[in-house]
């Protein structure tokens, strides 16, 4: 058999769920995105809970919640230890996520499900490569390559390929094949013919229009509400689709010569900008060569105001203005009191960029017909002052005293354990009479204060008194000094990847904003008073697919080019889920699976995989043509054995003569301009290359089954001397074998 791999989904299966799946590729156990809703249940990790002490490796996709919210929760909580694998600016935002979303948190309710310390901890474990870079995993997972590659959607988005004995399994969900200002598209449709394909269907049943008419529109939008004196909320997340809105509106407001105030809010949007700003490699290829030709950063954004808090829009109070507050779902975040606010007035818009997530307010506003009404809880933190200050000092005083007896008992412990054992070693010593008498004289002397000789530091266990510790220099010197050895200075490999992982700035004072810093560690005793209220919604909703996903029809073309040999459905309503599974199942020649949270799925490849060795006697034999960074040959061989390894031998007779390999793909535009180089009078005309008059130059291919389908060349010609000639270039783009 080949190599074994099963999927078992842990959420987001048949449904809109956060991702998180457990991939199994010959026992090791690989754990694709760690998600988690902005709701926060628990109970939504209940599978994840089940084999988080098992995993031996973690994949992230994206840097936001539906992809990585639930990490810290799951490594302080569920035993979850393993490596963490993904892109730098997936580390980075990821974390910033996260730290927006436990501020966001904590400033409304006494949160506990993780703190700070718990994201660090958390992201301390992630190893961070670069798009198209092959690692090598080791012990368990030796000869597995896991390399991601540009996704789309979000920045540092990845596809992931993991390898193991020629056979790919790709990871592959929330990509975007279109190219954005600030994104590439995914390289996903470069690969080809994989054994297993995991990928999303939620977006199958939507098909976006053009880009720049959708853009117009939201300008459009935006702009009528504020000429008529009303103000836009958009609910965004805390670094990921928002990078795409800002530079949107960044443009027209200059193109257009607007003077609305932009605000971006969140907790992290200073230390957010100041990230993107050094990402500039990751973007799409007109930022990079924007920045090489005029070092102009598109991030550096002239018409939108970075904020932190909520002060500076109210000072401007009715002002018409766009604000971007996080989170995107409405339910904690400056979003949601904005919201709040602007709610009641007929004139205002709250525009969603992106679905909100099930069971959420977002999503409940974006019904259709929308509520008008809906039931919120204001939450806020405030400073205790009078009797509940006073009750809690004393309860602060109590837990001090109850610290502090709980030490000193510890402490007359290990006293009464030590002085045990130096009674014991004493017993087996002998001393002569005069040292006794001075020892017991010391000891009736001191009897009260045995402390204050030994407080500070441990006895040695075989000595008969108290002693201070003596180390005998032994070091050697020269005419010079003292004489070193070099590697007791020279830093451990291990030592530099764990100061690379942690990198400059990544105190809590390089994480988040000085307010957000000044907030969290503010030590004033507070608490959280909240009040529910009835929210009348009269203000406008609208909801404009800024997500960044393919639509349907364009996964489906990219599923097609792929051509898996297996394919695995996951993250979709169960509509779109079985939409996509029917299509797959009636047009692909590949197995379609769609398996339900907790259904392990045996997707191990058919064909069968040997590692066999060339011998010695068999290389002396090949002839070697180059093709690229790579050396081809024919070869004819026998498997025999050595040393109870497969090896391939030299042909024991004569082999059969084989039929010419041509090796190579050709493009015919690439051998249009060859010929042109030539002196061939060459054009293209209804898809074929027509050379001179008389010769049509033609590619067919089974459209079906995209670029893995068997292609042919065609040259449509009357035997004449320029055909052979137009053959034997066509020839000389190939390795013939």
């Amino acid at each position: 058999m080949g190599t074994s791999v099963q999927v078992t989904p842990l959420s987001g299966a048949y449904g809109e769920g956060p991702l998180c799946y457990l991939l199994a590729v010959d026992g090791f156990r690989f754990l694709l995105d760690c998600g988690w809703t902005d709701l926060c249940d628990t109970s939504q990790l209940q599978p994840l809970a089940k084999v988080a002490p098992t995993i031996d490796a973690v994949l992230l996709s994206h840097p936001d919640m539906m992809h990585l919210g639930a990490l810290p929760y799951a490594m302080k909580h569920l035993g979850l230890s393993a490596p963490v694998y993904a892109t730098e600016p997936v580390f980075r935002l990821g974390l910033l996520t996260m730290y927006d979303h436990f501020l966001s948190r904590w400033q409304v309710s006494d949160f506990d499900l993780f703190t700070l310390d718990d994201v660090d901890a958390a992201f301390q474990n992630v190893v961070r490569l670069k798009y198209s870079q092959n690692y090598l995993l080791n012990d368990k997972g030796e000869g597995i390559v896991i390399a991601p590659h540009v996704a789309g959607h979000l920045l540092g988005g990845t596809v992931w390929k993991i390898t193991k004995d020629g056979e790919d399994v790709v990871y592959a969900v929330d990509f975007n094949h279109r190219k954005e200002m600030h994104l590439n598209g995914t390289v996903l449709g470069s690969f080809v013919r994989p054994a297993v394909l995991i990928t999303d269907a939620y977006n199958t049943l939507n098909n976006q229009g053009y880009r720049k008419k959708q853009d117009q529109d939201f300008i459009d939008s935006l702009v009528k509400v504020l000429a008529s004196g009303g103000s836009v909320l958009l609910p965004v997340d805390t670094a990921g689709r928002v990078l795409e809105l800002l530079l949107i509106l960044d443009k027209y407001w200059g193109d257009r010569r607007l003077e609305y105030p932009i605000y971006f809010l969140t907790n992290v949007s200073t230390s957010t900008i100041d990230y993107v700003k050094s990402f500039l490699e990751w973007m799409g290829d007109q930022i990079a060569k924007s920045f090489e030709s005029s070092r102009a950063n598109a991030f550096l954004l002239k018409k939108v105001t970075l904020i932190i808090n909520k002060e500076e829009l109210e000072k401007l109070g009715d002002t018409p203005k766009v604000v971007l507050a996080s989170m995107a779902s409405l339910e904690v975040g400056f979003s949601h009191d904005i919201f709040v606010e602007m709610a009641n007035e007929a004139r205002n818009l709250v525009l969603f960029p992106e679905k909100g997530q099930f069971g959420t307010l977002a999503r409940m506003l974006q019904v259709d017909p929308p509520p008008k009404a809906v039931k919120v809880t204001m939450s806020k933190r405030i400073p205790l002052v009078g009797d509940e200050l006073k009750a809690y000092e004393e309860e602060q005083e109590r837990i001090k005293k109850e610290e502090a007896i709980k030490a000193s008992l510890i402490k007359e412990e290990e006293l009464k354990a030590s002085h045990g054992s130096n009674a014991k070693a004493s017993d087996s010593m002998v001393i002569d009479a005069s040292s006794s008498r001075k020892s017991a004289k010391a000891g009736s002397h001191f009897g009260g204060n045995n402390d204050i000789l030994i407080d500070g530091f441990v006895p040695p266990s075989t000595s008969v008194a108290p002693m201070f510790p003596f180390f005998e220099n032994t070091a050697e010197w020269d005419d010079f000094g003292e004489v070193i050895s070099p590697d007791d200075y020279t830093m451990k490999q291990e030592e530099m990847d764990s100061t690379q992982m942690l990198g400059p700035g990544d105190g809590l004072d390089g994480k988040i904003d000085d307010g957000s810093a000044r907030l969290l560690l503010d030590s004033t005793p507070s608490k959280v008073i909240s009040n529910e209220m009835t929210v009348q919604v009269k203000c406008s909703l609208v909801y404009m697919d800024f997500e960044g996903r393919s639509d349907g029809r364009s996964v489906k073309s990219v599923i097609a080019h792929v051509a898996p040999l297996k394919l695995v459905l996951v993250h979709g309503s169960a509509e779109a889920t079985e939409h996509l599974k029917m299509h797959c199942a009636k047009n692909l020649d590949s197995h379609v699976y769609a398996p339900q949270i907790e259904e392990t799925i045996d997707v191990t490849s058919d064909l069968c995989a040997y590692k066999v060795q060339l011998s010695e006697k068999l290389m002396s034999n090949i002839i070697c043509k180059k093709l690229g960074e790579h050396e081809i040959a024919w070869v004819d061989a026998e498997v025999g054995k050595e040393d109870g390894k497969l090896v391939l031998l030299p042909p024991s007779s004569t082999p059969p003569p084989h039929k010419p390999v041509l090796v190579g793909d050709l493009k015919l535009s690439d051998f249009k301009q060859f010929l042109e180089n030539k002196g061939w009078q060459v054009e293209f005309s209804g898809g074929a290359l027509r050379c001179g008059e008389h010769i049509t130059v033609r590619k067919i291919g089974d459209s079906q089954k995209g670029s893995t389908g068997s292609q042919q060349i065609v040259i449509e010609a009357p035997l004449c001397e320029d055909y052979y000639k137009i053959r034997e270039h066509l020839y000389s783009q190939f390795y013939l074998l």
